[in-house]
């Protein structure tokens, strides 16, 4: 079985995800791809049909998560300084609220200067609901009414260190298991009892401070681990203990290291921004452990600072810092060479559906519609968000990255979250 199906079937275990589902940062796979077909190839002028527009009450950054007609997304009412988050549910037909939960408050962390408000997108694993807030609040509710059912605080339960710009990453649930980054010295990476919120095991032997990217499953030769970048490295660990596998620095990261890396056929793809450039290791397991040997580092032609990259097919699609435009490149060998580029929109956040590229620019709020081909830039739909955020941007922007679930296409502005109808039915 492919990994990312073995992926997308654990993580279904004992819940009632379809195949239209969000269920997490990044969709199914954690890889900006949703395996929904029948969707619309083509926008009319204008863009798709606006279902509806809801005011969630509060500002943030993060993601919506959509499951069961459900849809999950976190705020907070302080856009001075990020505090007061909650968690609220909606429901996917007419985007009323459904509950509405308060996040526990906690003390320090200054969130100012880029905007304020939860990074986070919600996980959803067998109906409970697992959120990480910007301060490190980590907490279990039950999806259907939001009763929380515990909660922990990074900093101050597991000594973890609080990025600049507050925590970012999606909680990951690997079966029984719900595996973050604290960061700090007393280790990295942490795996806890999804159902208790008590500690499993710790990555005591990897002391990097927590960036702001999301870890990712594979299996290699039969051992299951968690890839992610810290905000000095590349690095993978065991699943069964936490014990770090491997560790790459070569890339020279600095300021934000935010995208999620890239998994396929045993080779990790990652890159980052400020000048750090792109990365891709392939990966071999033998007696219970795994190597990671270098096909390339420090290429600079591809350089994301944020709003991620997508893997269609044997090509990777997203945004460069390098030249600040859109790009494609093949995937498994260095990008000596772009297939094709553009600078038809403005830098933003990408995922992908039905083999198309749904493009998210942070200025305007504008969704470009774009084929997933390596041939060219080849644009089929644009919209515009019919309304912008009231709240002070700060140095922010919208930085929330497109959901495509059921037909339904969703973008957020801070407090709005908008509904397209993108089904071709």
């Amino acid at each position: 079985m492919p990994r990312s199906v073995t992926f997308a079937v654990l993580l279904c275990a004992g819940s009632t995800l379809s195949a239209a589902d969000w269920p997490q940062w990044r969709g199914p796979n954690r890889d900006g791809v949703s395996a929904e077909t029948g969707l619309l190839k083509a926008w009319p002028k204008g863009g798709p049909k606006l279902l509806w527009q809801a005011d969630i009450g509060g500002v943030g950054y993060g993601s919506p998560a959509v499951v069961g007609g459900k849809v999950y997304i976190a705020g907070a009412t302080d856009n001075k300084d990020g505090k007061s988050e909650f968690v609220t549910c909606l429901s996917a037909a007419d985007g009323k609220q459904v509950w509405k939960t308060d996040v526990p408050e906690s003390k320090g962390g200054y969130l100012n200067g880029w905007g304020t408000g939860p990074r986070s997108t919600p996980t959803l694993d067998g109906g409970a609901l697992y959120h990480l807030g910007a301060r490190g609040e980590l907490l279990r509710l039950k999806a259907a009414d939001g009763k929380q059912e515990w909660a922990v605080n990074l900093p101050n339960d597991f000594t973890g260190g609080i990025p600049s710009w507050g925590y970012s990453e999606s909680v990951l649930i690997d079966g029984d298991a719900l595996v973050c980054t604290p960061g700090g010295p007393k280790g990295a990476v942490l795996a806890l009892d999804k159902k208790t919120g008590k500690d499993l095991w710790r990555t005591t032997d990897l002391k990097d401070g927590a960036g702001y990217s999301s870890l990712v499953p594979l299996d290699v030769g039969g051992v299951r681990q968690y890839v992610t970048q810290t905000q000095a490295a590349a690095v993978s660990m065991r699943a069964k203990d936490g014990a770090l596998l491997w560790r790459k620095d070569d890339l020279k990261r600095a300021v934000a290291v935010i995208p999620t890396p890239i998994v396929h056929k045993n080779m990790v793809f990652f890159t980052a921004g400020y000048g750090a450039g792109c990365e891709l290791f392939k990966l071999a397991s033998k007696d219970d452990k795994t190597t990671a040997e270098t096909v390339y580092t420090k290429n600079k032609l591809v350089s994301n600072q944020h709003g991620g990259m997508v893997r269609v097919g044997d090509h990777v699609y997203g945004h460069t810092d390098s030249g600040n435009k859109w790009v494609c490149f093949a995937f498994g060998t260095e990008p000596e060479d772009l297939l094709w580029e553009s600078k038809a929109l403005d830098k933003g956040s990408i995922s992908a559906a039905g083999g198309y590229l749904y493009c998210f620019g942070q200025q305007k709020g504008t969704c470009v519609l774009a084929e997933a081909t390596p041939t060219k830039w080849n644009e089929t739909g644009r919209l515009e968000l019919p309304a912008k955020s009231q709240f002070p941007r700060g140095g922010g922007m919208i930085w929330a990255h497109p959901v495509i679930a059921d037909g339904k296409l969703y973008l957020r502005d801070h407090e709005l979250l908008f509904c397209f109808d993108v089904s071709a039915k």
